[in-house]
C-alpha cells in the first residue's frame, strides 16, 4: 500500500470518528433520558427549566427530570404515583437529571411531578 492511500484511510477514519463526537454532543436531553427509562415515550411535560419525560413498558411506568441546561448542582426531583399507591421520588442535588424512578401502574392513572431549582410541573392524572 502507497503513502497516498495510507493517508487516505487515515484521513477517512478521522472524519469518521470527528463526525461521531459531533453526533454524540448533539444528542437532544430527551434522547438521553431514554437511556435511563425501558419503553416508549408516552409525555413530555416541559416547563421553564426543564421537562419531565415519561416512559411507558407494560404495565410499568418511568419518569426522569431532565434540565433544560445542564452546568451546576441544583435541586432537582421527579415523582410518579399510580392512584391508590404512594409516590416514588427522587430529589437531590443533581447537574442533569433526576431519576429514573419507576412504579407498576398497571391499568391505574397516574401523576407525575418534576422540579429543576424552583419552577416544577405537575401533570394531573395521566395515562388512564
Amino acid at each position: 500500500m502507497g503513502n497516498g492511500a495510507i493517508r487516505r484511510r487515515v484521513a477517512l477514519g478521522l472524519a469518521v470518528l470527528t463526525a461521531s463526537g459531533l453526533l454524540t454532543v448533539a444528542v437532544p436531553t430527551e434522547a438521553q433520558a431514554a437511556a435511563h427509562c425501558p419503553g416508549r415515550k408516552v409525555r413530555t411535560l416541559p416547563f421553564s427549566t426543564g421537562s419531565v419525560v415519561v416512559y411507558k413498558r407494560g404495565g410499568y411506568i418511568c419518569a426522569v427530570t431532565v434540565a433544560k441546561k445542564p452546568g451546576a448542582k441544583r435541586k432537582m426531583s421527579v415523582s410518579v404515583r399510580a392512584r391508590g399507591g404512594r409516590p416514588v421520588v427522587d430529589e437531590g442535588r443533581y447537574t442533569y437529571h433526576a431519576g429514573p424512578v419507576t412504579v407498576h401502574a398497571g391499568r391505574r392513572c397516574v401523576w407525575v411531578k418534576g422540579k429543576v431549582g424552583g419552577p416544577s410541573v405537575s401533570s394531573g392524572w395521566i395515562l388512564c
